[in-house]
């Protein structure tokens, strides 16, 4: 007579929660939603229904309890984040240079030539990928010949693996264009870097330009 409360109209029926001899919590679904199949239940006992799910529920905690520590085994020791923000700061230094030295077209070589490759100003899209920004910098150096780049002392590197870190730091930069003319402009800079190779370029980039202040009244 108790398995007839069990059969119900439907393809599944649901085994409650203080039926399991296992904590409701080792689950990583709520166990009240635990389905067992109507079918079985028609043919087989309440104690061997109860001995399947509670395989089952160990099972799937193992699982969720093993990816847990999975995610904490791929995190970096302190000496391999100190050695990637490290690397990564080198190498912005080195970008400040590289451009300062030899204009927009320095940036080719400090941008990843791959389709995941984009770079955003001031929340626009302006290089869709590396194709685009082959063909962008290209006529940036036409125009502008010679840029002064300089990162600010805020400069923060979040290392995320061996190969990938945040970067951000504010920025003010002096443009010459090809008449002799001055623009200085400040901002904000983030961007992923990221090691191909043995050495670190920008994965993706986005530039924000501060605004100008408003003339005194």
């Amino acid at each position: 007579m108790a398995e007839k409360q069990w059969l119900v109209k439907s393809e599944q029926c649901s085994v409650p929660c203080s039926l399991f001899p296992v904590p409701c919590s080792l689950f990583p679904v709520p166990c009240s939603l635990f389905p067992v199949p109507c079918s079985l239940v028609e043919r087989t006992d309440m104690k061997k229904i109860l001995i399947v799910a509670t395989f089952v529920a160990l099972a799937l905690s193992g699982c969720c309890r093993t990816g847990t520590s999975g995610g904490e085994s791929n995190a970096l020791s302190p000496a391999s984040s100190a050695q990637v923000e490290s690397g990564v700061r080198a190498f912005m230094q080195t970008v400040a240079h590289d451009v300062t030295l030899d204009g927009p077209i320095a940036w080719r070589k400090h941008f990843a030539m791959s389709p995941a490759f984009f770079m955003a100003v001031n929340g626009s899209m302006a290089f869709a990928d590396s194709a685009a920004a082959t063909t962008g910098i290209q006529g940036a150096a036409q125009a502008i010949p010679h840029i002064e780049l300089v990162w600010g002392n805020d400069l923060r590197v979040d290392p995320l693996t061996q190969e990938l870190a945040v970067v951000a730091t504010s920025w003010h930069e002096v443009q010459t264009n090809q008449a002799g003319k001055r623009v200085d402009s400040s901002g904000f800079f983030t961007g992923v870097a990221e090691q191909r190779d043995g050495r670190w370029q920008f994965r993706d980039a986005h530039w924000s330009e501060a605004e100008p202040p408003e003339p005194a009244k």
